[in-house]
C-alpha cells in the first residue's frame, strides 16, 4: 500500500502521523468552534481510552475487533482487490459461530464448543467472500460492487433468522439465547480475578490472543510463503504476474477466502465472548472502519495493530467525550472519528508530494 518515492520510513510512520495530527488539529478546530476547550477535550479522551477504571479494557476489545477487519482488508488489497465486504462477512461469521454453539453446546464439552465456533467463523466468513471473489476471478465483476451488494445480502439474512428461527422463544428482541456457560470465550477480568487480581469489568476477552495470532499468521503468509509472493506479485501487476506463471484466478479467490476468513472471525470477539450470544447489528460498523485501519496500517501488521489501538481509544475515549460536555454529543464524536478516517483513508497521501519534495533535498536520501 505505498505509492511515490518516498523512504520506506516515512511511508510506513510519518505519513499516517502527520495525517493523524491534522485529523486531530481540525477536530479542535470543530470542537473550539461550538464553545469546548480542545485541549480539555484530548485529556478527555485519554483518560477515558486508557485510565478511568476498565477503560483500557473496552480499548482493547474495540481494538481486537479492528485487528480482525483491518487484517481482512489488508490481505485482500495486497492482490490489489478492494473487499469492503467485512461487514457482512463478519456478520454472517457470527451466524456461524451462532450456528455451531447453538447446536452442539448442550452435549459437547465447553472448549470442544469453542474450537468448533471459531473454526465455523472462520468457514462461514469464507464462504461469503467466495461468490465475490469467484465472479472476480472468471467474470470480471468488480469485487467493490459484488461485496457492497454481499453487504446488504448478509443484514437482511440476520434480520429474516434473528426474527424468526434463531429468535429467543418467548422474546420480541432480536436475538439468539444465551450460549452456555463455559462454551464462551473466557474474558480477561475474570481470568485476573481468579489469580487474586483486581479488575474493573469489560467485555475484553481471550480473542485478543487470537487477534494477536492472526498478525503474525498473515504476516509469515505474505511476506514468507511463495503464495504471499504471488499475492504481492498480482497486487504490483497483473501482467507481470501472469508472465511469471501465476494462476490469477485461483490467486484471486483463495486471498478473498482468507479475507472473508479473517472478517468473520471478528465474531469470535463480540458474539463467542463480549455478547455471548448473537445480536442483530452487532457489527456496529467495524468492517467499514476496518478499511480506514488497513490504510492507516499500510497493510502491514503491525501497522494495523497500532491503527487498531488508535480506532479503539477513539471509540471509547469519544464516548467519555459525550458524559463530559454538554455540547459535544454522539454526533459530534462520530465527526471527530469520521476525521480519523478521512485524513488516514481518502487523504492518506495528501502529503506524499511534498514531503518527497522535502525529503528528497540534497544530503537526503529518497526510496528509488
Amino acid at each position: 500500500m505505498t505509492a511515490g518515492r518516498l523512504p520506506v520510513w516515512a511511508d510506513l510512520f510519518l505519513i499516517p502521523l502527520l495525517n493523524l495530527l491534522l485529523a486531530f488539529l481540525v477536530a479542535g478546530l470543530v470542537i473550539a468552534a461550538i464553545g469546548e476547550n480542545p485541549v480539555r477535550a484530548l485529556e478527555v479522551m485519554i483518560q477515558g481510552a486508557f485510565m478511568y477504571p476498565g477503560s483500557l479494557g473496552y480499548t482493547l476489545y474495540y481494538a481486537t475487533n479492528f485487528v480482525f477487519t483491518g487484517l481482512a482488508v489488508a490481505v485482500a488489497f495486497q492482490a490489489r482487490l478492494f473487499n469492503i465486504g467485512g461487514e457482512g462477512q463478519a456478520a454472517i461469521g457470527g451466524l456461524g459461530v451462532a450456528i455451531a454453539c447453538l447446536a452442539l453446546d448442550p452435549y459437547l464439552p465447553g472448549p470442544v464448543v469453542i474450537a468448533v465456533a471459531i473454526l465455523a467463523a472462520a468457514l462461514f466468513g469464507a464462504a461469503w467472500a467466495f461468490l465475490p471473489g469467484f465472479l472476480q476471478a472468471t467474470r470480471g465483476s468488480h469485487v467493490v460492487i459484488t461485496t457492497i451488494m454481499f453487504n446488504f445480502i448478509a443484514a437482511g439474512v440476520l434480520v429474516w433468522l434473528l426474527t424468526g428461527p434463531l429468535i429467543r422463544p418467548g422474546q420480541s428482541t432480536p436475538q439468539t439465547r444465551d450460549i452456555a456457560d463455559g462454551a464462551t470465550v473466557p474474558k480477561i477480568h475474570e481470568i485476573l480475578r481468579a489469580l487474586g487480581i483486581d479488575a474493573e469489568p469489560s467485555p475484553l476477552n481471550l480473542s485478543i490472543v487470537l487477534a494477536v495470532a492472526a498478525c503474525f499468521a498473515v504476516w509469515v503468509l505474505i511476506w514468507r510463503t511463495p503464495f504471499g509472493y504471488r499475492v504481492r506479485t498480482l497486487g504490483a501487476s497483473e501482467p507481470a504476474a501472469r508472465y511469471a506463471g501465476v494462476s490469477v484466478p485461483w490467486v484471486i479467490v483463495v486471498t478473498m477466502l482468507i479475507s472473508g476468513a479473517l472478517a468473520g472471525m471478528m465474531a469470535v470477539n463480540d458474539v463467542l465472548g463480549a455478547q455471548e450470544k448473537l445480536i442483530l447489528n452487532f457489527t456496529a460498523g467495524y468492517g467499514f472502519t476496518g478499511i480506514a485501519v488497513a490504510l492507516m496500517g499500510r497493510g502491514h501488521p503491525v501497522g494495523i495493530v497500532m491503527a487498531s489501538l488508535l480506532f479503539g481509544a477513539l471509540y471509547q475515549g469519544g464516548a467519555e467525550l459525550s458524559f463530559e460536555f454538554r455540547t459535544i454529543n454522539r454526533e459530534m464524536v462520530l465527526v471527530i472519528q469520521g476525521l480519523i478516517i478521512l485524513f488516514s483513508g481518502a487523504l492518506a497521501y495528501m502529503l506524499e508530494a511534498p514531503l518527497a519534495r522535502l525529503l528528497s533535498r540534497p544530503g537526503r536520501v529518497a526510496r528509488a
